[in-house]
């Protein structure tokens, strides 16, 4: 999942939403920061309620991963989208189709929440923008026992840049694609990667409450 639909899973405590969001932030601390279940666990009940919520939030986070990730929507749309990304590619092995094929429907997801819901990117980014930074960037420093003090940098970065509505139209999502492929060191992709966007939009459409089906225990 991406940013929106992990929100979805949440309360609506800010901090919660935000401890949602702290494992996908923490790719882009140099050097990289982990932050798993197991290291939140302790501080569901902490006495800062803020901190509480925080653990919560990356908990529900891995928690909600790990059944989407396994879902036979994810599977089969993942496998869809990277066969037409090496059609499209002529890539002559299958890392970057299949890494774009995983990222693809989740990035196209959060776009089909947005679009369902004009007011739900606006109320995330507001919900994101009621959080202390600092406070965020200690707390999960204490809960990785590792430095993660560039989330008092990256989150007001995020709320600045606002990239989630990029995904809405094509070239602003093969632009956002671009900075993963630099970031993960991968070629970069051409305009005609646009070409096969509303088919993949379309797929992500009529799958999306498949996709958002969790399971009883989760």
């Amino acid at each position: 999942m991406n940013f929106l639909a992990h929100s979805l899973f949440c309360s609506d405590d800010p901090y919660e939403i935000a401890g949602a969001a702290v494992p996908d932030w923490l790719p882009l601390t140099r050097p990289r920061v982990r932050c798993r279940s197991k290291a939140a666990a302790p501080f569901v009940e902490h006495e800062n309620p803020a901190t509480a919520a925080l653990a919560r939030g990356v908990m529900r986070h891995h928690a909600d991963d790990d059944w989407f990730h396994n879902s036979r929507a994810f599977a089969e749309l993942e496998l869809q989208f990277a066969r037409a990304i090496r059609q499209l590619t002529r890539d002559e092995d299958g890392m970057r189709p299949k890494f774009l094929g995983h990222i693809l429907v989740e990035l196209l997801l959060d776009a089909t929440l947005a679009e369902r819901d004009a007011d739900l990117l606006p109320r995330y980014y507001a919900d994101i923008q009621r959080i202390a930074p600092q406070h965020v960037a200690a707390a999960v420093s204490e809960f990785a026992a590792a430095d993660a003090s560039q989330l008092e940098t990256i989150i007001p970065k995020f709320i600045e840049l606002r990239f989630l509505f990029d995904y809405a139209d094509d070239e602003g999502l093969r632009f956002r694609l671009n900075q993963v492929m630099r970031r993960v060191r991968l070629p970069e992709l051409r305009e005609d990667f646009v070409d096969i966007l509303p088919a993949a939009r379309g797929a992500i459409a009529e799958r999306a409450d498949e996709l958002l089906a969790a399971p009883a225990m989760a």
